[in-house]
């Protein structure tokens, strides 16, 4: 069954340098258009699946799903209301950028039932969100958690960025300090990724982006973990912590290696054992819906092997890795024989721990769980 759905909404009202999803600048924009098609597909998507249930997660993601004003929120919000199953259980979440966030956009989507916002503050620095093409400050941060709390929002998430442009240690533990004082339930902090078509990668081509180093980049992260163990938070994935039974039930959809909808321009799918990509420009999505047929623009079916090494490499990215004897009973193997040499190999690094049940990332495996999830792709 497919329990999770993610809508993508790739509107914004500013691009920030470092962002390489699909998104385009909202002024101008076909956003009534791209709604009517938007609940098209996943009628048609829903139509073509037989697998349906209450979902147990949904999230709406961008771009900047709170750039739409309050109109055109209002009817995404009754969209999602018609078209997806879902009930007071399912962890509702939807991202917003702070600032963007008005007492009457809070209270639609605490109507429809979304209990859960997700905010991207990347840092507190001031200084570093206008180099890094943010456009709201700390105060905006403040700010909106505070009308997200008076409106009833109880489960607030907050993502963070280090290793920015001539960020220091002393800057991300101010942000950390900052960050920790609020009154959140969640954190994701992740390190910069310069990715190809961003303002980022270009600069970095010209030699024009200071970043810091690789060992200060590590000990950004040492301090990240170590800051939010000592305020109570765990660390349930390499990137993610919440106080108890504040875990992100999404993002587990992913690390679980779980299928799941994709609606919007240029989101991803699995499902029916197929990987999908759709079409990123609006064009293109709106011109294959108005021809009934879905908006996909690659699609890869996901083999056994792709399976079970998908089942490694993400499973490992939790903090309580990978059950053996649920990956025995998936899939018919023991993944102790069937990735032994890999196993054994990062057991003697120091990087990879068997306890009972469970095969997990060390400390120091953490800090290079890219090498160790490579290890398991295309051994079989």
């Amino acid at each position: 069954m497919v329990n999770a759905a993610y809508i993508h909404i790739p509107f914004c009202e500013h691009i920030c340098y470092y962002c390489d999803f699909n998104k385009v600048f909202i002024h101008n924009q076909p956003v009534e258009e791209y709604l009517n098609n938007l609940e098209k597909e996943i009628q048609l998507t829903i139509a073509s699946s037989s697998k349906s249930s209450i979902l147990k997660s949904i999230f709406v993601g961008g771009g900047t799903p709170t750039a739409l004003n309050e109109h055109q929120l209002e009817k995404l919000c009754h969209i999602i209301q018609r078209q997806l199953r879902y009930n007071y259980q399912t962890e509702f979440t939807f991202e917003a950028n702070p600032g963007d966030l008005s007492i009457d956009k809070l209270e639609i989507l605490k109507e429809i039932g979304v209990n859960r916002i997700s905010l991207g503050v990347q840092t507190f620095n001031d200084l570093l969100l206008e180099k890094i093409g943010r456009v709201h400050r700390a105060k905006d941060v403040f700010k909106s958690i505070d009308l997200a709390t008076k409106v009833g929002f109880k489960n607030i998430s907050i993502d963070l960025i280090y290793r920015l442009p001539g960020q220091t240690i002393n800057d991300f533990n101010e942000t950390l300090e900052t960050a920790l004082s609020l009154n959140v339930q969640h954190y994701s902090g992740y390190s910069l990724i310069v990715e190809p078509k961003t303002v980022f990668y270009n600069l970095m081509r010209k030699g024009a982006l200071p970043l810091p180093e690789e060992e200060t980049d590590a000990m950004m992260y040492e301090l990240l973990i170590e800051k939010m163990d000592k305020h109570g938070f765990k660390q349930y994935e390499i990137s993610n912590f919440s106080l108890p039974s504040y875990e992100s039930k999404h993002n587990l959809t992913y690390w679980n290696n779980e299928e799941y909808y994709g609606f919007g321009a240029g989101a991803h799918s699995y499902l029916n054992g197929y990987r999908r990509s759709n079409v990123g420009p609006l064009t293109k999505y709106f011109g294959s819906i108005q021809k009934n047929v879905l908006p996909v623009f690659e699609e890869n079916h996901v083999s056994k092997r792709e399976k079970m090494e998908e089942e490694m490499f993400l499973g490992l990215r939790k903090t309580e890795g990978v059950s053996i004897r649920q990956f025995t009973k998936k899939y018919g193997l023991n993944p102790l024989q069937l990735f032994f040499g890999e196993i054994q190999t990062n057991q003697e690094k120091g990087l990879l721990t068997i306890k009972e049940d469970w095969i997990r990332l060390t400390k120091k495996g953490r800090f290079l769980g890219n090498e160790v999830f490579q290890s398991f792709i295309g051994v079989i």
